[in-house]
């Protein structure tokens, strides 16, 4: 079952809006669901259809969300981030690893579905270089 798009922008909205100190909480809180849904996903992903793989492909940060994780990385290079920032930037990297571990275990599985070569989707679907982190 697919989320509509409109529940994950509100989520999303959502978690922007939390003050820092509920934000760690609120990130808590998401991974224990995530681990409940990607323990049910694992013999469903195999499965998945090429273009939920090329959605989970795709997904990046909004241009808001990179935005204030260029100004967190930047916050903390110069040694002026608050404890809160410190723990959203935290929680910007986390995030950020497990989308590229998804899009990994993504790239793969579509490799697969395809009978291709893996560098062939690499080159396919990720950017040269990124700024992400």
């Amino acid at each position: 079952m697919t989320v509509p798009i409109e529940i994950r922008k509100r989520a999303i909205a959502l978690v922007e809006q939390l003050p820092g100190e509920s934000l760690v909480k609120a990130v808590e809180f998401l991974e224990s669901l995530f681990d409940e849904a990607l323990q049910g996903s694992q013999t469903t992903m195999p499965q998945a259809g090429e273009a939920a793989l090329i959605e989970v492909i795709q997904h990046r940060l909004s241009p808001e969300q990179q935005d204030r994780l260029t100004y967190l990385r930047q916050q903390n290079e110069t040694g002026e981030i608050t404890q809160t920032e410190h723990q959203e930037l935290l929680m910007y990297v986390e995030r950020v690893e497990q989308e590229d571990a998804e899009r990994a275990e993504a790239l793969i599985q579509l490799a697969q579905l395809r009978s291709c070569d893996l560098k062939v989707l690499i080159n396919e679907f990720l950017p040269t270089h990124t700024n992400v982190i």
